[in-house]
């Protein structure tokens, strides 16, 4: 199979895969792959494998066919397809929660040479990079790395990776308990969606409005919360985001359970039922339970460096510092921080009504565009 030929099977490949006919798509695909002589050919198709097995949760065979993209990208000694293949082997990883792995792949996309895709990808690698060290519970690094994902996109103008990157952020401080940052996020990933995303996929739609589903329900909002779930999910069918539709089922479990609906909460139950069998009526190991809770907060430095409490152990308004430093925000905080930090500005790429919706609760939603500050009193914030 020549390079014309191959480039019609690829085109002819994705039509099939963006009318939902998935499995007839991986067939043309894979019988690309067997037969094109064509290493930038076999190079793209590979690249289209890894991302329906993505999106079809089926991660093993995701990260065979990123192993493979990576020994294409050797023979064709291209810097830029090196960066891509080194990447989709990166979020493989994370996909299988091989964070390390993970972690480390990353840090040879951004060793690599200065390439094209670079500007590009650069963005998308500290991303899965910022999503790994969000699994492993690092959170300060986390962080670190989603600012540096925002950069990217605004550098770039790449409202796409903006998008992911909020819904990533949503995850985060759901993580961490500020509920309403959880939902400002996703809530800004739609309003991405809703201005930009006329010719994107649907799944960036989908995952806005399941981490909005999300935040809804920890907030309370059981309506908006089945709402949003409703939305993603019916989405996620329709586009056989088979990983997605999980989540919503989880989310829908979670407010059930939230309802009282005891009955439709059963899927979760049986996610939860080797813990409740290992504490019920048992106090010792209750105990224990309570003991490695604090121990895990003095493992992940995840304590407010202000008044020593525990982050994440119920819902509190916190505030990120430029250094990625969290800690509560109360009055006494406020004041301080603006005291010894400066008054942070709000972020130029946020809307005028969300910037006054949270300005005038004496915060910003920014995490970039803030000038470095020095730390004072040698203390650990």
């Amino acid at each position: 199979m020549g390079q014309d030929q191959t480039k019609q099977q690829i085109e002819k490949g994705l039509q099939l895969y963006q009318s939902n006919q998935t499995e007839k798509a991986l067939q043309v695909w894979t019988k690309v792959l067997e037969k094109s002589s064509d290493l930038m050919g076999r190079f793209r198709v590979l690249g289209c494998l890894v991302t329906a097995h993505s999106e079809m949760g089926r991660y093993k065979e995701m990260l065979k066919f990123a192993v493979v993209q990576i020994d294409t990208a050797r023979e064709l000694e291209d810097a830029d397809f090196l960066l891509e293949s080194y990447l989709n082997l990166a979020r493989s990883n994370e996909k299988l929660c091989e964070f390390h792995k993970t972690i480390s792949y990353c840090k040879t996309c951004l060793g690599l040479p200065g390439t094209r895709a670079g500007a590009q990808l650069g963005g998308q690698v500290s991303l899965s990079m910022g999503n790994a060290f969000l699994g492993l519970s690092v959170f300060q690094k986390a962080l670190e790395s989603f600012e540096k994902a925002l950069r990217y996109a605004h550098n770039n103008d790449d409202a796409m990776l903006e998008c992911r990157v909020c819904c990533s952020l949503g995850s985060f401080y759901a993580q961490v308990k500020d509920y309403e940052k959880a939902l400002f996020f996703p809530c800004k990933a739609a309003e991405l969606v809703n201005n930009y995303g006329k010719g994107w996929s649907l799944k960036y739609r989908a995952m806005s409005q399941y981490h909005m589903a999300v935040a809804y329900r920890l907030l309370g909002h059981l309506g908006s919360a089945m709402e949003c779930c409703e939305e993603s999910m019916k989405i996620a069918l329709q586009h056989g985001d088979r990983p997605l539709q999980a989540l919503c089922l989880l989310c829908f479990a979670d407010i059930h359970r939230s309802r009282g609906d005891l009955e439709l909460s059963q899927l979760k139950l049986h996610c939860l039922s080797e813990s409740i069998y290992r504490s019920k009526g048992l106090q010792r190991e209750l105990r224990a339970h309570v003991v490695r809770f604090h121990e895990c907060v003095e493992e992940t430095e995840l304590y407010c460096g202000l008044c020593g409490e525990s982050i994440g152990e119920k819902n509190s308004r916190l505030q990120a510092l430029p250094c990625s430093h969290i800690f509560h925000l109360r009055r006494g905080a406020s004041r301080l921080s603006r005291k010894h930090f400066g008054r942070p500005r709000r972020a130029d790429h946020l809307s005028p009504g969300v910037q006054d919706h949270l300005g005038q609760h004496g915060e910003t939603p920014s995490l970039l565009k803030i000038k470095k500050l020095p730390r004072h009193g040698g203390g650990s914030l």
